[in-house]
């Protein structure tokens, strides 16, 4: 069985779509719409995670997507809207263990756009591409046990819960507790 990862993709950046959808590269002047998204109280309850509060922390960010690419140490793609080109929210794999074809993947969605199947369609395109082309083994999710929608797509998808860490994770002064999700190649096919 081959375990090694697909490099060759980290040789341009993978450029997808599906029926509504483009996935591309961030592009600078999508950090007003991510300061937007990464700030919505409704989309950052369960991140866990910095939020940004100017327009510098999410061009920061969007440049942090940029070198980790070039690092081959994961893809962040941009989700855009076919009909409107806006960008409606982000997927990414990252943290990428070549060594073990694992891959931690993150994703979030503009809230005007919840409820409308975008996530799923976003899930099939990508997640197929992280088995079939990057060549992962295995993806997970790090997910705030609270985050009940982010879980029920989780395992819509096939994801299995694989772990749960009590108090493992120390955020905006306390201890939170965290759920693993893993989604094996050979699920899907």
């Amino acid at each position: 069985m081959d375990t090694q990862i697909n490099e060759n993709i980290f040789d341009t950046f993978p450029e997808l779509e599906s029926e509504r959808l483009y996935f591309t590269k961030y592009k600078l002047e999508y950090a007003e719409t991510l300061l937007f998204m990464r700030s919505h109280k409704a989309v950052s309850k369960y991140m866990d995670t910095e939020i940004p509060v100017k327009i510098e922390d999410t061009e920061k960010r969007i440049k942090g997507y940029h070198a980790a690419f070039k690092e081959t140490k994961g893809i962040t793609w941009a989700i855009v809207d076919k009909e409107s080109h806006q960008l409606i929210g982000d997927f990414g794999i990252w943290k990428i263990d070549k060594h073990n074809s694992r891959g931690e993947i993150g994703y979030i969605l503009h809230p005007n756009f919840w409820g409308k199947g975008y996530m799923r369609e976003t899930f099939d395109t990508l997640i197929r591409f992280g088995f079939r082309d990057l060549n992962l083994h295995s993806l997970e999710a790090n997910v705030n046990i609270e985050n009940d929608n982010s879980k029920a797509l989780l395992l819509k998808f096939g994801f299995k819960l694989e772990a749960r860490f009590r108090e493992n994770f120390y955020y905006d002064g306390r201890f939170l507790d965290s759920e693993i999700y893993c989604l094996l190649q050979s699920d899907i096919t």
